[in-house]
């Protein structure tokens, strides 16, 4: 019998829907294993219960307690540097011999003096702490000696007096000290048991007080006792490390030891070699190091001696391989520092960073934008046709006359025009400097009435007037600049479109477009740039923090080198001006730099530090705000401190400015700003006739396109010239006041000069003899 089948016309009721009350399996078939957006997006978390979680912080917080411990019973250890410790009086009634004669106790342990025999700089060995300590010193007023050496110093020992704490001279080296990024330091205070029982408390609590502006909440030890100092050593021993970014991410090293191994073929050509701890990150052979004070150079090879210095002064304990055994004395390891030595690794030509500093310009190189000699003379021959222009003239004026009258008239045309022209712009006259230089030149001409007769006050003989007149002129145009920001003089005896041909008018300085590849000078030929400089910094610490750097690790010993460069660029430094220095430092000056462990001189642009695209270019160093100083300098990533001194007259040296290391940019533009003043002479409602502005017809053509602007805020527009002498009829958006002043503003982009260099001269040269017995100090960049 056959089935029954449902035609097409039977009804079909919806299903039941489960809704909020569908069990679980049929949702799971539904889905059929897919799974929610939100859910994919977000990583698996997983839920601990309370016991758990409070289980993993005490975990967290035990690795980071073991990690500290690690850290501190490394530094000074037997397995890890000496501790570096930097003594520096701030008095000069601190007597450095005598505290540095109580720190080398030989019954605290085993005292190692530098091959000089000099008793300021040695190695304390103390087992019974299980530490050592490496004790360097520094006067204040060496101040460049101070601040490499705390560059590298894991503490600082600073010496106060009891009554004064310190003086002009130390406070200084405190502020230059505070602006670099100040370490671990400890205060010691050296004298106080001299003075009388009822005093001692009274001068502790002035002292304390004194201590608390510059030192909140640190404790004053004291140093006048054999057993003080030994409470001064547990302080160090046991003291929390301060840690600085710009030396934590770097590899450096404090040199114990240097031997230079001259040639054979040329004594002033050799290997270095230098004996000291490395710090900080892993030293790779392949980069490059940088010496404080002597420039670049790079590493031929690493070795690893056995330790000079090692706590236990019985020796070392033998390794399994009893051929490699060697027990090393304490004594005798300074004179035999290349026995045992271990290759750790050498250079690869093929790794080695390039001995190339700067980028050989190619002429053919599209970016070069720089013209050549033969571009110079197409552009003579193209001006010689392009120079003619169409006059009306006289009835009956023959070609010769015409040429006359357009030579003498607009000197537009002719061959004296294009020769003046090509002259004064190979002389770079248009540029503001000259300007500047001629006007200098001709003050110096100037002549002055001197009396003759002889001056018997000591003081008048110590003054030096053509420095005092410089100085004066200085303060003149910084004040000028003040009360008239960026305006100019228009000269009367050169066109102003020739003076100011280099120059631009923008619409707006915020939003105007300005190409930063165009018209770039030659020495940008010669710097490296970065496609993208804050990836290429990422990296390089990952790597960094990764520990994927290969090389020499901490506390290795021996390194070997040859000089070279260190590749250059464009930093950007943010500065803010010292308020304890005044005297006006105008941009273009030479200044002397300390960039992280870099030291060198040049002469830096000044610029506003805004977040624009353009940047107007400060002629003072102000003390109002913060500024960027433009520089060509070898390549640093920061973070890094900078510091900016100036070389006075008499040779000392005076802090301006503090701050950081901002970018490396070279597209980062600077741009100029000269402003041109008139006056209105005739004033119809919203239009003015306006006057020394401009001296000839020709300016005012050649400028129109150009708006104006008045001192009130009123906009306007060159209308047409009016006569032969400069006078314009202009028109504003307003009615102008008669004590209004009509400006224009023009624009041209500058950069600094390549005045790079790495030697600083010693800024106390009665000190020199000091300074030369000291060890020399590197970092490496």
């Amino acid at each position: 019998m056959a089935a029954h089948r449902p035609g097409p016309l039977k009804q079909q009721n919806k299903a039941h829907k489960g809704g909020r009350h569908r069990g679980r399996g049929s949702a799971q078939r539904d889905g059929k294993g897919r799974l929610a957006l939100k859910t994919l997006s977000k990583k698996v978390r997983k839920e601990l219960s309370r016991v758990d979680q409070r289980h993993r912080a005490s975990q967290l917080r035990k690795q980071k307690k073991e990690a500290v411990l690690a850290e501190k019973r490394q530094l000074g250890g037997k397995d890890g540097p000496p501790h570096q410790v930097l003594v520096v009086p701030l008095h000069s009634r601190i007597s450095l011999p005598e505290a540095m004669q109580l720190l080398q106790d030989r019954d605290t342990g085993t005292v190692h003096l530098n091959e000089l025999g000099n008793t300021q700089n040695f190695m304390l060995l103390c087992p019974r702490l299980k530490h050592r300590w490496f004790f360097t010193s520094a006067r204040p007023g060496d101040l460049h000696v101070v601040l490499d050496m705390a560059k590298v110093a894991d503490t600082i020992l600073f010496l106060l007096d009891p009554l004064e704490g310190w003086d002009s001279t130390g406070d200084y080296c405190l502020s230059c000290l505070f602006a670099q990024g100040l370490p671990t330091y400890t205060l010691a205070v050296q004298g106080i048991s001299g003075l009388p029982l009822k005093k001692q408390i009274d001068a502790r609590k002035k002292l304390s007080k004194a201590v608390e502006k510059r030192f909140p909440h640190d404790k004053l030890l004291l140093l006048d006792t054999q057993q003080e100092a030994g409470m001064l050593l547990r302080q160090l021993a046991n003291q929390k490390q301060q840690h600085l970014a710009f030396r934590d991410r770097r590899a450096y090293l404090f040199a114990h030891a240097v031997d230079f191994v001259p040639s054979e073929e040329n004594n002033l050509v050799g290997t270095l070699k230098i004996s000291g701890y490395v710090r900080g990150q892993t030293l790779n052979v392949n980069r490059l190091l940088h010496i404080v004070g002597y420039g670049d150079f790079q590493m031929k090879q690493i070795d690893a001696p056995g330790d000079p210095f090692p706590l236990n002064p019985r020796g070392i304990k033998p390794q399994k391989d009893p051929d490699m055994a060697m027990e090393i004395c304490a004594t005798d390891a300074v004179d035999d520092m290349e026995e045992g030595l271990k290759v750790l690794m050498k250079a690869d030509p093929g790794r080695q960073e390039s001995l190339q500093a700067e980028v050989i310009p190619d002429p053919m190189e599209g970016e070069q934008t720089w013209p050549t000699e033969e571009e110079l003379s197409e552009a003579k021959d193209f001006l010689k046709e392009s120079s003619k222009v169409v006059k009306k003239v006289p009835k009956g004026t023959s070609s010769y006359q015409a040429e006359w009258i357009l030579d003498g008239g607009s000197q537009s045309g002719g061959e004296g025009d294009e020769y003046e022209y090509d002259d004064m712009e190979h002389e770079d006259f248009m540029e503001e400097e000259s300007q500047d230089e001629s006007s200098e030149e001709e003050e110096e001409y100037e002549t002055m009435t001197i009396g003759e007769s002889v001056h018997d006050d000591l003081y008048d003989k110590k003054v030096d007037e053509e420095a005092e007149a410089k100085m004066l002129e200085k303060y003149k145009q910084e004040r000028l600049e003040e009360m008239f920001p960026d305006e100019v003089d228009t000269p009367r005896d050169v066109a102003a479109r020739i003076r100011f041909q280099k120059y631009r008018g923008l619409k707006s300085f915020r939003t105007s477009p300005w190409d930063p590849k165009e018209n770039l000078p030659q020495d940008y030929a010669r710097i490296f740039q970065f496609q993208n400089f804050t990836n290429t910094r990422k990296s390089i610490f990952k790597e960094v923090e990764e520990k994927e750097v290969e090389g020499a690790e901490v506390s290795t010993l021996l390194v070997h080198l040859v000089c070279c460069f260190h590749l250059s660029t464009l930093l950007n430094m943010v500065v803010r001006r010292d308020p304890g220095n005044t005297e006006p430092v105008k941009a273009k000056e030479e200044l002397i730099f300390h960039c992280g462990f870099r030291r060198f001189r040049a002469s830096p642009l000044f610029s506003q530090h805004t977040a624009a695209d353009k940047h107007k270019l400060q002629r003072f160093l102000t003390a109002d705000m913060a500024l960027v100083a433009t520089v060509y300098a070898p390549i640093t990533f920061p973070p890094a401190s900078v510091l900016l001194f100036k070389q006075k007259s008499n040779g000392m040296h005076s802090l301006i400015a503090t701050g950081h290391l901002m970018s490396v940019d070279p597209d980062r533009m600077v741009i100029k700003r000269v402003v041109l003043s008139g006056h209105p002479f005739k004033i119809f409602t919203k239009m003015a006739v306006v006057r020394y502005m401009f001296f000839n017809r020709e300016d005012v053509l050649w400028f129109k396109p150009v708006e104006l602007r008045t001192k009130w805020g009123r906009r306007g527009h060159i209308k047409e010239p009016l006569g032969t002498h400069g006078h314009m009829k202009c028109s504003f958006d307003g009615k102008l006041k008669s004590q209004d002043t009509v400006l224009m503003n023009l624009y041209k982009r500058v950069f600094p000069k390549w005045t790079y260099d790495p030697y600083v001269p010693e800024p106390v040269p009665w000190l020199k003899s000091e300074i030369s017995s000291t060890v020399p100090q590197g970092g490496m960049e």
